[in-house]
């Protein structure tokens, strides 16, 4: 069954602190991300906290990727959610490549399941998730 769009939660680990506290660069690799992946541009916004951290979304014609990232922990949470036949893949690896990440967890969900049905009620969750709950 296919749903509206898909959703992409990228976790990105140990990156590099200067990068994920540089609102430029940070603009940059995801705008960029968007591009390489085939997205339509629409407006990107950036802001960054003091006395760091810095959160972003690229809204695109499909939908929108977005960053928040935690400098002092070396963490970035990024998210593509897409509607379209874009190529989400490139995108999470190139965000994680450009903030030098050692390592990115992906979890993808499938978004707007118009269909009802009862025996997709319970959670369904990866194994590395602990913290997910359903609710109705």
């Amino acid at each position: 069954m296919e749903g509206l769009g898909t959703h992409i939660i990228a976790e990105l680990f140990d990156c590099n602190e200067f990068h994920i506290n540089d609102i430029q660069k940070v603009e940059e690799v995801l705008t960029a991300a968007a591009e390489l992946s085939n997205a339509t541009i629409v407006k990107p916004f950036f802001h960054k906290f003091s006395p760091y951290g810095i959160s972003g979304v690229v809204v695109i014609a499909e939908s929108h990727i977005t960053i928040h990232t935690w400098p002092e922990h070396s963490y970035a949470a990024v998210d593509v959610f897409t509607c379209g036949e874009q190529n989400y893949r490139i995108a999470i690896d190139y965000i994680t490549e450009k903030l030098e990440a050692e390592r990115c967890s992906i979890y993808q969900f499938q978004r707007g399941m118009l269909e009802r049905d009862e025996s997709l009620k319970g959670i369904l969750v990866p194994p590395e998730v602990e913290n997910v709950n359903f609710v109705e």
